[in-house]
């Protein structure tokens, strides 16, 4: 427990700490927001503080800080060290400095926000990606609660009937989608939103409770791997995990809340804070899979999912338990999808120079986007047989598990980009780069290992697949190839500001 307990208090002290060392340097003042100069009553909204913590929280949160770290738990305690240390150095940089940045540029999307620090073709590539991502992940956050709702009834003794039908709840997941997508950001996730946040809260304070109080030793954290499969901690744990340290996706939905800031100075509660909040619950949950379950009935569970969740919830808070995870592990992960397909509106908006302050143009862009999401999801639902270890099983056609490591692999790869434009724009700034430019490093070596052993990506190819010859020495010399060209590119924007003055 001593370990946890340790990694607990880091977090906090990151956020009192470092979270102000961070604020410093970007150094907030007192200009006009876009909520105040914009505010057109969709989407520029101005927000009480403590209702953007609450929403951004939900955003940002979702299924991440959960099944990611239930899966990130198959490797044991040392996953700890990777949501604490990722969390303070990496994630919560990474969160306020997408805020900031869409902040300072009139709330743009997070692709714009890149495109005018690393140039116009990044901007492109960005826009594609991040809708891609946005979409994925819209799907990921529908048919995970739509999957969760089916365990839940199933193991209250509803066999059946259309409410143990994935389906269903699917549909009914993707009409709401639908409608907040559409309306105001103040009409739903203004109101509904806070509430589910204290929902998620109390979820987390009742699992860490029910855990330490449980009996059950709480093993410590070791550096070795203890994956039940063998597979790998570098890079696999750090892509896996996802959301509990960084994601990419917070850097989508981070702009959602720059235009609903009433002072710059809202700034670090409302994007470090939270990241360093999600922190915690991963940190939480991450103990919970280790201590209660272990790394042996996680991978029976196959890692974060409805069954592991389920299982947690009921050993650490019985039937309240049930309550809660009704509440937080569905409500989240809606309330994460949501605006999921909320930002791939904006970017595609802003992309087109749509003007959203119209019904019809926003009409245009949501059929298409929820669509796309709904073929990825009723894919997920529906069976077809196919033999496996001489037996017949039914399998979706579209594996839930390999949507979730494209997620997080995507993820992570735009967080390194975001990453890349924070440490530029405080090169422009004449300001210490260092505080984006060393985890942009390190996310570039974590991002490329990945892709190149990874089952669902190089590893395709037999040769590649966990391939560590291979792998480790071209994530690395590819986050050497990426901070050279930063350097060059900084030394460039330096020479030319001397020249000009």
């Amino acid at each position: 427990m001593i370990s946890f307990l340790i990694c607990f208090a880091i977090l906090i002290c990151g956020y009192l700490f470092y979270g102000k060392f961070v604020d410093g340097i970007m150094a907030p003042d007192d200009r006009e927001t876009p909520a105040v100069a914009i505010n057109d009553g969709i989407d520029y909204v101005v927000l009480p503080q403590w209702k953007l913590f609450m929403i951004q929280l939900l955003n940002i949160a979702g299924l991440g800080p959960i099944f990611g770290a239930l899966s990130g738990a198959m490797w044991g305690p040392v996953v700890y060290l990777w949501i604490t240390f990722g969390t303070v150095f990496a994630g919560a940089v990474h969160d306020y400095f997408a805020g900031m940045l869409s902040e300072r540029n009139n709330g743009a999307s997070i692709s714009e926000v890149t495109g005018i620090y690393l140039g116009s073709t990044m901007k492109t590539v960005m826009r594609v990606f991040s809708v891609i991502l946005l979409i994925m992940v819209g799907t990921v956050f529908a048919v995970g609660p739509a999957g969760l709702l089916v365990t839940l009834f199933k193991n209250s003794g509803v066999e059946t009937g259309i409410v143990v039908n994935a389906a269903f709840w699917l549909a009914i997941i993707l009409i709401y989608y639908f409608i907040a997508t559409f309306i105001s950001v103040d009409k739903v996730i203004g109101r509904i939103y806070p509430l589910f946040g204290i929902c998620l809260i109390i979820m987390a304070i009742g699992v860490c409770f029910g855990t330490i109080t449980s009996g059950q030793h709480m093993p410590e954290i070791a550096f070795k791997n203890i994956h039940p499969a063998g597979t790998p901690i570098w890079s696999f744990m750090f892509i896996t995990v996802a959301c509990g340290a960084i994601s990419g996706f917070h850097a989508t939905q981070s702009p959602l809340m720059a235009r609903c800031l009433k002072s710059e100075r809202q700034g670090r509660s409302v994007f470090y804070g939270a990241m360093v909040a999600e922190g915690i619950i991963a940190l939480i949950w991450a103990a919970a899979g280790s201590t209660l379950l272990g790394v042996d009935m996680l991978a029976e569970l196959k890692g974060g999912n409805a069954a592991s969740v389920y299982q947690i919830c009921t050993m650490t808070m019985g039937k309240v338990g049930i309550i809660l995870a009704m509440l937080g592990v569905i409500a989240c992960p809606i309330t994460s999808g949501d605006t999921a397909f909320r930002s791939a509106r904006l970017t595609l908006a802003d992309w087109f120079g749509m003007d959203m302050g119209k019904w019809q143009t926003r009409l245009a862009l949501c059929v298409p986007v929820l669509g796309v999401g709904a073929i990825l999801g009723f894919g997920n639902t529906l069976k077809h047989p196919v033999m496996i270890d001489g037996k017949e099983e039914m399998v979706s056609y579209i594996d839930y598990q390999i949507i979730w490591r494209y997620f997080s692999w995507s993820n992570q790869t735009l967080a390194m980009i975001v990453l890349w434009a924070g440490a530029m724009y405080l090169v422009q700034q004449k300001k210490n780069f260092w505080i984006c430019a060393v985890p942009a490093t390190f996310m570039s070596a974590v991002s490329m290992t990945y892709f190149m052993m990874a089952g669902e990506c190089m590893g395709l190819i037999p040769f590649f697949n966990g391939n560590k010859a291979i792998g480790y020495p071209v994530g690395i010399i590819f986050a050497a190839l990426c901070f050279f060209i930063f350097w060059k590119a900084a030394k460039k924007a330096g020479a030319t500001e001397a020249k000009v003055a």
